[in-house]
């Protein structure tokens, strides 16, 4: 399956109940190469891990939230209460937000928002 805004490959992952709301399906897809997320009808493949889309992200519903905040990094502005609400829900179950932020800034060839610069801005309201 690959993504409709950079043609990389993309992880399917399931997504916990109490997220759904942010994703707006029970199931997402993660571009490996981007970080865009999209949701996905619940048959269309079977669901990993979220280590699956980077190595350097913890699996469990932390990675999910924290994936589905990378989604919506692109635009701060529509989106700062859901990525805080998600980063929060992340560290939480154990996600250090802001260590894996940095190792995605090495690992993940493109994508949709600048690492470096969101990582400052989430930390003024984190």
């Amino acid at each position: 399956m690959s993504c409709p805004d950079c043609g990389g490959d993309r992880v399917t992952l399931r997504v916990p109940a109490d997220l759904r709301d942010h994703a707006g399906s029970e199931t997402v897809a993660v571009c490996r190469d981007c970080l865009r997320v999209q949701p996905i009808d619940a048959g269309a493949a079977e669901p990993a891990t979220p280590s699956a889309v980077d190595e350097s992200i913890p699996d469990g519903d932390g990675g999910v939230a924290f994936l589905l905040a990378c989604g919506k990094l692109g635009s701060l502005a529509l989106h700062r209460p859901a990525i805080v609400e998600l980063f929060e829900y992340a560290e939480a179950a154990g996600v250090d937000v802001y260590l894996t932020l940095d190792r995605l800034a090495d690992t993940v060839p493109n994508p949709h928002f600048d690492v470096s610069r969101r990582m400052e801005q989430v930390d003024e309201f984190l």
